[in-house]
């Protein structure tokens, strides 16, 4: 599973706000939906996640913009585990016009929740088994660290 995980996205007209570019809060859906087949492609699609008695929430998201993707631009994101804790794991993400050109890197924290409502879980095997040997894309904990 060494190979990085990227996942194609192509920007839809209602993507793009009145300066032109991809409004904001679009980068934390396309991070959500390269999540999962980030996940999917290491083995554990969503709903076998959701079977097995786990769900994640997002409790943190941290975005540095560098550039604007526009409408109809072809871009991929891609994901790798940044860090893996007790109940968390982090996630970064770079979303990559053209298949080079970094516009925004983010890392976002995940915790391991129960599907029955009991709460916050230890991060099972097969999480921990899809999410493989962390491999970070940040130089940091903060994206916009350098």
């Amino acid at each position: 599973m060494s190979e990085l995980f990227t996942h194609p996205l192509s920007v839809r007209y209602l993507e793009v706000d009145a300066q032109g570019v991809v409004f904001n809060a679009w980068y934390l859906a396309y991070f959500d939906d390269a999540m999962s087949a980030f996940l999917e492609a290491r083995g554990l699609p969503y709903k076998s996640m959701l079977d097995a008695g786990y769900d994640v929430q997002l409790v943190r998201s941290e975005i540095d913009w560098k550039a604007g993707l526009r409408w109809q631009d072809r871009a991929e994101v891609a994901v790798s585990t940044a860090r893996i804790g007790r109940t968390s794991f982090a996630l970064d993400f770079e979303v990559r016009r053209d298949g080079h050109e970094v516009t925004c890197a983010g890392r976002t924290v995940y915790v391991v929740i129960a599907t029955d409502g009991t709460g916050k879980q230890k991060i099972p095997k097969l999480i921990a088994d899809a999410l493989g040997e962390p491999t970070p894309l940040l130089p940091s904990a903060t994206p916009h660290t350098q």
